[in-house]
């Protein structure tokens, strides 16, 4: 295994104090105290990952479900972190990455199971909260409409509130592509949104 670099010699400052909260986290890897930095990413990142999950996955005992895997292979994968990118962008790739797995493995039959579900529970909702539910599927509907690559970006952006840099480092790619991502899928939406209200 390679030795890991200083974290303090991380480009662009990504680990300089005050980057997400990370400082803890940070000396606790270079410590290789790798529980004690997992127990700190989930107080610190554990919501918005949860977030996340949720986006994607559209279940939220999934998405707690894919939370705790999240954390369990971003501890085997500590060893290995170098402090290229936050500690954030790295917990964000691994659920991205995770979600897309689950997303793959699920199958279209049970996706439509649990709609034809939903259908038979909104009957018995007050009005106002079925239209919420209704708008939020669309939004949903309209997240799956997209690339994957721009439902990912998106969904990093705006439920887990990533912001542009570590968008980048969790999908791999530069600081632009991934501005160009957000941009494309939020424009995409907005025309499948209207489409749906006219």
């Amino acid at each position: 295994m390679q030795a890991m670099q200083p974290l303090s010699t991380a480009p662009n400052g990504a680990n300089a104090p005050g980057a997400g909260g990370d400082d803890p986290v940070l000396r606790a890897i270079q410590a290789r105290a790798f529980r004690d930095a997992i127990a700190l990413c989930a107080r610190l990142h554990g919501p918005s990952l949860g977030r996340l999950c949720m986006a994607m996955l559209g279940n939220q005992a999934e998405a707690d479900e894919c939370v705790q895997e999240v954390l369990m292979a971003a501890h085997d994968a500590m060893g290995e972190f170098r402090g290229d990118g936050t500690v954030r962008a790295f917990l964000f790739g691994i659920a991205r990455r995770m979600c897309a797995k689950r997303l793959e493995m699920r199958g279209r039959r049970e996706r439509r199971l649990r709609l034809v579900h939903d259908a038979e529970q909104d009957a018995k909702l007050p009005d106002e909260v079925l239209e919420a539910r209704r708008r939020a599927q669309r939004v949903r509907d309209a997240l799956e409409e997209l690339k994957p690559s721009e439902r990912d970006a998106v969904t990093m952006r705006y439920q887990a509130g990533l912001d542009y840099a570590e968008i980048a480092h969790a999908c791999g790619i530069d600081e632009a592509a991934a501005r160009k991502r957000v941009s494309r899928g939020l424009a995409r939406m907005k025309e499948l949104l209207a489409e749906v209200e006219r």
